[in-house]
């Protein structure tokens, strides 16, 4: 069973910066698609960056410009460096694999909080 393990979230202040990441348990990475997730309470959890397996990127509209991205194929870990953070930025952060077999991985999420 491929596992997902989010870590990096924290309390930071509007403008700031935080890097996710996004541990996985097999060398699938590569040839995986995957993307960020996040969800504030109350709210329906929503994409905000994804990365196909060939390299296609897509962001939501609400983090052009801000949010990047990337994959770590030597480290198996998935990347994304959040800068220039505001207040609606705030939710819990998920992690989400989908293997070439077809098989759909969420990790447990991690917390951010942008608040002065």
């Amino acid at each position: 069973q491929v596992q997902l393990v989010e870590s990096g979230g924290g309390l930071v202040q509007p403008g700031g910066s935080l890097r996710l990441s996004c541990a996985v348990s097999g060398s699938i990475v590569s040839i995986s698609t995957m993307g960020w997730y996040r969800q504030a309470p109350g709210k329906q959890r929503e994409l905000v960056a994804g990365i196909i397996s060939g390299g296609s990127i897509h962001y939501a509209d609400s983090v052009k410009g801000r949010f990047t991205i990337s994959r770590d194929n030597a480290e198996n870990t998935l990347i994304l460096q959040m800068n220039n953070l505001e207040p609606e930025d705030t939710a819990v952060y998920y992690c989400n694999l989908r293997a070439p077999w077809g098989l759909i991985s969420w990790g447990q999420g991690t917390q951010v909080t942008v608040s002065s």
